[in-house]
């Protein structure tokens, strides 16, 4: 994947961590798992760098929730883009808690940019 391409980085923000996973959108790539990060600003900034070693240009996206407003002004602060989608508006099977936890990050970066999602909030 070269310097040119966009990803589109989804996170599960929870009051503790933050689950990540990431897709290009060159080259119909599944979305791929990058773990579980700290919510501190430095493990944002570490985040905000390996990933913009893989692709030039970051797009993220994470579900509203009591936790995670804070994420979105960081972000846009740093002039990185960040859509904030409305959780009853994205598109869910049916499956236990613990798996959704798992796969939220993964659904988040299928899902962006909208139109996929509808946003609550975002550039």
């Amino acid at each position: 994947m070269g310097n040119a391409s966009t990803l589109h980085v989804g996170l599960d923000v929870h009051k503790d961590s933050i689950a990540v996973a990431y897709a290009p959108t060159d080259g119909g790539v599944a979305p791929i798992p990058f773990g579980t990060i700290g919510t501190r600003q430095c493990d944002i900034d570490a985040l905000v760098r390996k990933l913009q070693s893989k692709g030039a240009r970051l797009v993220f996206v994470y579900e509203a929730g009591p936790c995670g407003y804070w994420l979105y002004r960081y972000l846009t602060k740093k002039e990185l883009p960040c859509f904030v989608v409305a959780p009853s508006l994205i598109p869910r099977k049916p499956r236990s808690l613990s798996t959704r936890m798992r796969q939220s990050g993964i659904e988040f970066s299928e899902s962006a940019p909208p139109p996929r999602a509808r946003c609550a909030w975002g550039d």
